[in-house]
């Protein structure tokens, strides 16, 4: 039902061809993104942390915590992406929990790859 509701009411299609950015670490972020066709890289401070391909979703963030953003993604091969905005957000996750615990579980996934990712302190 997700999918479904994804591309009705005239979803915006987002096409990036292979090596260019659907968005870059800094830019505002006010939407987030489902990957329909093709594969891309999630790069977080020149270091690719993630590979993403059709149905992954990417700037999730944006929607739960407004900012700037965290990382940049690049298409490594021709992409579309599905974007969605706050609205659709807010009723895809009123109308479909599990949309909303994928979401979460992505966030968590994404929080315990950085944490893995952190050099431990040395003890004092």
């Amino acid at each position: 039902m997700v999918f479904f509701e994804l591309f009705s009411n005239n979803p915006e299609i987002i096409v990036v061809e292979a090596g260019k950015p659907l968005f870059v670490e800094g830019d505002e972020g006010h939407q987030m993104f489902v990957l329909t066709v093709g594969s891309a890289e999630v790069i977080v401070k020149n270091r690719v942390v993630e590979t993403l391909y059709p149905g992954n979703i990417v700037g999730e963030m944006g929607l739960v915590s407004p900012g700037p953003r965290s990382a940049t993604v690049v298409a490594k091969t021709r992409c579309e992406f599905v974007a969605i905005d706050e609205k659709r957000f807010q009723y895809l996750v009123q109308q479909t929990p599990f949309f909303a615990t994928q979401v979460m579980r992505v966030l968590a996934e994404r929080l315990r790859a950085t944490d893995e990712m952190l050099p431990l302190s040395e003890d004092v």
